[in-house]
């Protein structure tokens, strides 16, 4: 899964890269609202981490923009702990969430996965399929009572797949999910990858659809 953040303050802009990263997401970091609207248009996030005090221009401008543009990426926005009045302002404008400042990691952590389940329309707590187990909180996969030992790039692949399950999932589709903004976008390394995946959860698990991509079966 991709993340953008978008954050002015270097030292929690690096604290909340860092962090997200070690979580198993793919993250985009900028420090204003020029550059966030850009992005947020031409790049397929998975949800997005907003400041709303930015120079250039405004969190609440650039998530205006965006809902404007039928952009429907969620967006957990961050205010000022007394202001009531941004947090008003942020739904309005079309925020999925909001977290004052300061706030502790594992909170931040809770609700983005909570906004992309509620995207993807996943309940919440671990993904499952079959006996197939991906905790996001704990960053583990296990098979039954076997743990599975997978990379990050396997387990945001997987995270992905078991999102999405039953779907046709194209190379380059996944490959944006995956990858960082200025990650060597080689799609064809996708196709390691589902092959590590393959040799891991069984070859049955994500079947090739020739021509147009992957689909992830699941665990019966």
């Amino acid at each position: 899964m991709r993340l953008l953040v978008v954050e002015d303050d270097a030292e929690l802009r690096g604290r909340l890269k860092q962090s997200l990263a070690r979580a198993g997401f793919a993250v985009d970091a900028v420090d204003n609202g020029v550059e966030a609207g850009y992005l947020g248009t031409q790049e397929p996030y998975d949800a997005v981490v907003l400041d709303l005090g930015l120079p250039g221009r405004s969190g609440l401008e650039v998530l205006r923009q965006w809902r404007n543009d039928a952009n429907t990426v969620p967006v957990v926005i961050l205010t000022a702990r007394d202001s009531w009045q941004e947090k008003v302002e942020g739904f309005k404008a079309g925020a999925d969430d909001y977290l004052a400042k300061p706030f502790h990691m594992e909170e931040l952590m809770a609700r983005l996965n909570a906004v992309i389940r509620r995207r993807h329309a996943q309940p919440g707590g671990e993904l499952r399929s079959g006996d197939l187990v991906l905790d996001e909180e704990r960053q583990t996969v296990r098979r039954g009572t076997h743990n599975l030992e997978l990379t990050a790039t396997e387990f945001r692949l997987l995270r992905y797949f078991m999102l999405h399950p039953g779907r046709t999932l194209s190379k380059s589709v996944l490959t944006e999910h995956v990858y960082e903004y200025d990650a060597d976008k080689d799609s064809n390394v996708i196709e390691a990858y589902v092959r590590r995946l393959r040799q891991k959860l069984g070859r049955d698990v994500i079947r090739t659809r020739r021509g147009q991509g992957y689909v992830f079966e699941g665990i019966r």
